[in-house]
Order: C-alpha cells, then sequence, then structure tokens
C-alpha cells in the first residue's frame, strides 16, 4: 500500500498552525475539495486534548460553520484528529491556508466567547452527550487564538518545513 501524504509530515517537528491537508478532484463532478489541518497543539511534544474538550469544540465548530454567511454551503465537514491534536476542515474549493484564516480565527474565536449549552449536546441530538465540556473547549480555543491564529505567519500555513522526505 501507497503511504498516504499525511503520513509524510514530520510529526516530531510539526507545529501548530492552519496547513492543507490535501486537495481532492473529481474530474466527473468537475469539483474539488480541500481539507485543512488546524493543528491546535505540537504533536508528540505538549499535551493532547482530553476528549471532552475535543468533543465541545467539534460541537461549536460545526454549529458556527454552518451558520457562516460566507462559508456554510463550502462546509462539508469539521471533526477531530484522532491523535487529538487539532481539527480537520473539509471545504468544498480550491483554497490555500491563507484564504481561511480569518475563517478559522472566528471559528475558534466565537467557541472561546461561547456562553450557554454546547448546541447538539443533548441525549435526542448526541450519542454521547455527557461526554463535552466547555470549560476545557475554552481553554484550548483561547490558546489556539493567542499562540498561533493571532500571529499566523506563513511559515504556520505551509508544511514543507514539516516534511519527511
Amino acid at each position: 500500500m501507497e503511504r498516504i501524504a499525511s503520513f509524510s509530515v514530520d510529526h516530531r517537528v510539526l507545529e501548530p498552525g492552519v496547513y492543507v491537508s490535501r486537495r481532492d478532484a473529481d474530474p466527473t463532478a468537475g469539483c474539488v475539495t480541500t481539507t485543512f489541518d488546524l493543528r491546535m497543539t505540537a504533536p508528540n511534544r505538549e499535551p493532547v486534548m482530553d476528549t471532552s474538550a475535543v468533543h465541545a469544540l467539534e460541537h461549536l465548530g460545526a454549529t458556527f460553520l454552518r451558520n457562516d454567511e460566507e462559508w456554510k454551503n463550502r462546509v462539508i465537514y469539521f471533526g477531530p484528529m484522532g491523535c487529538r491534536t487539532g481539527f480537520y476542515l473539509v471545504l468544498f474549493g480550491d483554497y490555500e491556508s491563507a484564504d481561511v484564516a480569518d475563517l478559522v480565527l472566528r471559528l475558534f474565536t466565537f467557541a472561546a466567547e461561547y456562553e450557554g449549552d454546547i448546541p447538539g449536546a443533548s441525549p435526542e441530538e448526541c450519542g454521547n452527550y455527557h461526554d463535552a465540556d466547555l470549560n476545557q473547549a475554552h481553554w484550548w480555543a483561547k490558546r489556539y487564538v493567542a499562540k498561533t491564529l493571532s500571529c499566523l505567519d506563513e511559515a504556520h500555513m505551509a508544511y514543507q518545513a514539516f516534511l519527511d522526505e
């Protein structure tokens, strides 16, 4: 089997950022999708997020994105990485990290400041509604905004420096 592209990124040196993880084109549909790696922690060097923080951020992020007037019709998926170091954002269209930097900043600012019940966190709406922690979600979102998104530069929007070649 071929090694998938995301495993070519050296996770020993990867830093938090907003990266294009992959682009997929369907020539029969004339459609391109872009998958973004919204990396919130330095893999293997910083603690991973608890599942309850990830779960709360997933609900907040999906709600925000599906209600954003500019982007809601381009959102395919927003969800956590299995390693719990960030999220994937999949959009219809061919984009660069800079194209979505403002969207990602607004998303995590929303999550950092959100008050009230977590959207979709009831037994009728979620298969594991008990496992969501808004306080932890606030902490991680604030950290990502302050340490990464508010000072996002080219080096933290391109995998090139982190490729294991």
